[in-house]
């Protein structure tokens, strides 16, 4: 595992920022993180990256731990903070090779493509660039330093569809050159079309956590009845919920395949019945149903 927690906790006096946070992050992944703001996910990144000193627990990053050894970390780290802050009087060109000559790893030639795919015009001055234009300026840094462990905050907030795409495509090309990805996002889209593993945060806690390839096998269905619902067989016990909405609608959720269950299905005294797939906004909801 390149990233590990045990209950690694956050507190400014009373407040919980981070609250027992354990969880293992596998080389080579792309790793989800979710949650509202105020969810404690930032909080994590920042601990993770020595920025913060924990109140108890611990984290290490390929075998450092964060707190005593973050220098260590960082060297092996690439961060894109939610709001990240440039040189506003340099050009986009500067800004690169600023970074270029800060950091050994930050390779030139591949900050220069990857702003060339986002669109970016390296000419203009930072402070006479857009919020989305400057996030990609941040984003050519970030994901043109080549380390092992890249987290991004946010990577694609202020961006338009097209550079949001190109982004995609870029964490996705980072995780087949062998880079693990840390993702936090809003875009639950995102998060299901990119990442293998993925954590829901909810008041500085991990409340869910779930593989993708696990997640799409789940499927919920809606059955609307003419008769009396008998109610969940015995050999579907434990691997298929159901519940009843009003008296003639039920709705049912699996996580296995669905073959088996159709002939039973075939039985039920059926007006209507309709199979979908549960996909990452219901699972979130279960959560944050009321955020």
């Amino acid at each position: 595992m390149i990233v590990c927690t045990a209950g690694l906790t956050k507190r400014y006096g009373s407040f919980a920022a981070l609250d027992g946070c354990t969880l293992e992050v596998r080389e080579g992944e792309v790793f989800g993180l979710l949650g509202p703001n105020g969810a404690g996910k930032t909080t994590l990144l920042r601990l993770l990256l020595g920025y913060l000193g924990p109140t108890a627990g611990t984290a290490t990053v390929a075998g450092f731990d964060c707190a005593t050894q973050s220098l260590e970390v960082r060297t092996r780290t690439a961060y894109l903070p939610g709001e990240a802050r440039l040189f506003r009087r340099m050009n986009g060109h500067a800004v690169l090779d600023f970074f270029s000559g800060l950091r050994r790893e930050c390779r030139r030639e591949t900050a220069t493509a990857v702003a060339d795919r986002l669109s970016l015009d390296c000419s203009r001055q930072v402070a006479r660039m857009s919020t989305g234009m400057r996030q990609k300026l941040a984003l050519a840094v970030v994901l043109a330093t080549d380390v092992p462990l890249v987290i991004l905050d946010e990577p694609t907030a202020n961006l338009d569809p097209t550079a949001r795409s190109v982004v995609l495509d870029l964490v996705r090309e980072a995780r087949a050159a062998g880079k693990t990805v840390i993702f936090s996002s809003h875009v639950l889209s995102e998060v299901e079309e990119t990442c293998g593993h993925v954590v829901i945060m909810r008041a500085g806690r991990v409340v869910h956590e779930q593989s993708i390839e696990a997640l799409r096998r789940g499927h919920r269905i809606r059955a609307h009845l003419q008769g009396r619902f008998p109610g969940v067989p015995v050999e579907f016990a434990g691997r298929l919920t159901a519940t009843m909405v009003g008296v003639d609608r039920v709705v049912m959720e699996t996580d296995e395949p669905l073959a088996p269950l159709l002939g039973w299905l075939s039985t039920l005294p059926l007006a209507e019945v309709r199979v979908e797939p549960v996909g990452l906004q219901a699972v979130y909801d279960r959560f944050h149903h009321a955020t």
